[in-house]
């Protein structure tokens, strides 16, 4: 199971909020990655939590000088729209790219991204929030629901060629009450590439709970390892 740090950015500042509202500032982002870089997360992944709102980002100048001091996978996300955006930031040091609103606004992106920089480069990022006991695809950083199905979205993206998911529950998200095993569990047979699961990571025992049912997919964390709950050299001794 990959163990991954998950940086939401915003204004060169690492944040963290609960259920993507109420952000507060961590750290430097340069120095937080390589922080969990030392102590040995097995991949970063950065996010600018605002490009999509404000149609710019920050992320490549950041991923630029974070991939001069850590040699493990970074994926990049957050208001790539085209695919310049997605080659900047492969050229900026990124190894993957996880693409949420552009392919929630236009899917075609999605078949676009992957023929031209291959299935494994490319990331369906899906951010999942529960309404009326639908699981619905939501986009903008949490902000806008595209009252999408997350079934058939999930059906549709790896149709068009994404290698891996970033599912990302918006309910759980911040919470640290724990990963959301029902939409783990609903998504589960819908599911044929290599996931991420994003949001509400409590302890090491939910940690342990994750491995024993999902051993081959990855975990990303966030507040426990920011509000320095734990770490990642603790999590591998212990798990």
């Amino acid at each position: 199971m990959r163990l991954i740090a998950r940086l939401d950015i915003k204004n060169n500042y690492v944040i963290k909020g609960i259920n993507y509202e109420g952000l507060r500032k961590i750290g430097n982002p340069n120095e937080i990655s390589k922080q969990y870089y030392n102590d040995g997360a097995d991949e970063i992944i950065l996010i600018d939590s605002v490009a999509s709102l404000y149609d710019r980002s920050n992320i490549f100048k950041i991923v630029n000088a974070a991939s001069k001091d850590i040699f493990i996978p970074i994926t990049v996300g957050g208001g790539l729209r085209n695919l310049n955006d997605i080659k900047k930031a492969l050229d900026n040091g990124a190894d993957k790219v996880a693409i949420n609103s552009s392919v929630v606004k236009r899917p075609e992106f999605m078949l676009e991204a992957v023929k031209e920089y291959g299935a494994s480069t490319i990331l369906s990022s899906i951010e999942v929030k529960k309404i009326n006991k639908k699981f619905l695809v939501y986009f903008n950083n949490g902000k806008e629901n595209s009252n999408i199905d997350l079934l058939y979205w999930l059906e549709l993206v790896q149709k068009y060629g994404c290698g891996e998911i970033l599912l990302s529950s918006i309910d759980n998200d911040g919470t640290e009450k724990g990963c959301n095993y029902e939409l783990l569990n609903a998504v589960r047979k819908y599911i044929s590439v290599p996931i991420i699961y994003s949001g509400g990571c409590k302890d090491l025992n939910d940690i342990k709970k994750f491995k024993k049912f999902h051993s081959n997919d990855a975990l990303a964390i966030g507040s426990i390892i920011h509000y320095k709950k734990t770490n990642f050299k603790t999590i591998k001794q212990k798990i």
